[in-house]
């Protein structure tokens, strides 16, 4: 699909428009689904009785407020809270502090040639009396828990108080450092440590130039200047995003589109494709199988595989250490991986704890899905008999958000440690459903697949489920994934239907 000129001539401003004279951004922090989903997990981890259980549960009636108001910078605080209670770690006024700071950039993507304008800030105003001055030392280090420090950024005085209302500006020379790199604030009363925050940075020699030369309207091309601008404008994490790889990609595909040849013409085994998300305004990625066999003259099966929360459309291909690959081969799959719009898009479902400003979200996440699909159809030659659905975690709730919605399309659905209401179950009897959950999984327990599969039985619904003894909530994935292949084997559309 063709991006208009206006959003690339935007682009290019964002990325390569000066500093001076702009106030910075927020930068994506972990999404407030993420959040909600830690604090669930150690809550249910910690089996609370008595004072504990009495205090999460005042804490659980505050979230649902904040969350009927729309106060995320409150909820930021009530789940860091909650996770420090239920992990039996201490919450009081300096931890309040230290988890209220925020560094905030106009641009995570840099060249060291020029200074970077930053500004710390508060996403909520803490309880604590602070009677003395503060003052704050800045770092560079490398990534990773204690990260090495590779230089002093500066010490600033005269830090106020109320870090909302008068954030401190300061600018960082990052010269002499290249890569990943960790911006490290510490605040400090007199001798006392009060906490400290840190940013993640991509630091790049010659990054305006190298951009710059990606000249194309070619959505896999320009897939690196639009998540860059994403990421700057603070719509994105930067997440796992590797600089050299994708921009070497994107110069690839532009060379062999200047050529006049189609990069992924003819092209089997894993590779990433993106596409312009018209709706939203972005190019979004997918991950691609297509196994060696593949010649185009016969229909192929399609599966569309979806990831959990806080995950990537990478999820089923890096973590399983080759298996889907290697299973798809063999069983002769088209594997397609959407990205779902936002790693916590849903791919639609809302579960009832989703605020009012999540829904545009979820819809465009399950929109990513139903475009990525029509892609594969018109790409490939896909028998329309044989198309599944499954995923993990969210990827599974979403699978049996989508599996009814669009049940014409199915020929069979899986899911690994979801979960929805079992009222979609009479939606879905056509569609044989391959479930697997682990009894000691404390991030989605096991009776919510529990409740589905009776359901599921009740209505005779054709269905094979996997109960693993002991399994948590990510192991159960990869030994059960050569089981689901073989019950898709099983089952196919009629032509009729």
């Amino acid at each position: 699909m063709i991006r208009s000129a206006r959003p690339l001539l935007l682009i290019a401003m964002i990325l390569l428009g000066e500093l001076a004279g702009v106030e910075a951004r927020a930068q994506a922090r972990d999404t407030i689904a993420i959040m909600r989903t830690r604090y669930n997990t150690f809550k249910t981890q910690a089996n609370a009785q008595g004072d504990l259980k009495a205090k999460l549960d005042k804490l659980d009636q505050d979230i649902t407020r904040a969350a009927q108001l729309g106060r995320t910078g409150e909820l930021r605080r009530l789940y860091t809270q909650g996770m420090a209670l239920a992990q039996n770690r201490p919450w009081n006024e300096n931890v309040e502090f230290a988890a209220s700071l925020s560094i905030q950039t106009d641009h995570v993507f840099v060249d060291p040639a020029s200074p970077v304008a930053f500004k710390l800030t508060q996403i909520y105003l803490p309880s604590i009396e602070l009677p003395g001055p503060l003052s704050m030392h800045v770092t560079l280090n490398k990534p990773g828990n204690g990260g090495e420090k590779l230089k002093d950024a500066g010490v600033f005085t005269n830090v106020g108080r109320d870090l909302i209302d008068s954030p401190v500006k300061f600018k960082i020379d990052f010269s002499g450092v290249d890569g990943r790199t960790v911006v490290r604030a510490e605040l400090i009363e007199g001798s006392r440590s009060l906490g400290t925050t840190t940013l993640n940075m991509e630091v790049h020699k010659g990054l305006h130039d190298r951009l710059s030369r990606i000249d194309s309207q070619n959505a896999d091309v320009r897939y690196p200047l639009d998540y860059i601008a994403n990421v700057d404008a603070g719509n994105i994490a930067v997440g796992q995003f590797d600089y050299e790889k994708e921009l070497s990609l994107a110069e690839s595909a532009l060379a062999n589109v200047n050529a006049g040849k189609d990069p992924f013409s003819g092209k089997t085994g894993d590779f990433k494709r993106h596409y312009f998300f018209a709706e939203a305004g972005e190019i979004m990625p997918y991950r691609v199988y297509v196994p060696s066999t593949y010649r185009g003259d016969r229909g192929y099966p399609l599966w569309i595989a979806l990831h959990g929360n806080g995950l990537t459309e990478d999820y089923f291909f890096d973590s399983l250490n080759g298996g889907l690959q290697k299973l798809a081969e063999e069983h002769g799959y088209i594997v397609a991986a959407p990205l779902g719009y936002r790693v916590d898009g849903g791919y639609g479902y809302n579960n009832g704890s989703r605020p009012a400003e999540d829904f545009p979200k979820l819809k465009l996440s399950e929109k990513d899905v139903m475009h990525v699909l029509d892609l594969m159809k018109k790409d490939y030659r896909i028998d329309n008999n044989r198309i599944y659905i499954g995923g993990h975690s969210m990827g599974g709730s979403g699978s049996w958000y989508l599996g009814p919605k669009y049940s014409e399309i199915w020929a069979g659905l899986a899911t690994f440690a979801g979960g929805v209401t079992p009222q979609t179950a009479p939606q879905v009897k056509t569609i044989p459903q391959f479930v697997v959950h682990g009894d000691a999984d404390t991030t989605a327990p096991v009776e919510r697949s529990r409740t589905m599969v009776a359901e599921l039985k009740r209505l005779g619904v054709e269905h094979q489920y996997v109960e693993v003894p002991g399994g948590s909530h990510g192991n159960v994935v990869a030994p059960n994934l050569a089981g689901m292949f073989e019950f898709f084997d099983r089952y196919r559309k009629s032509p009729s239907k």
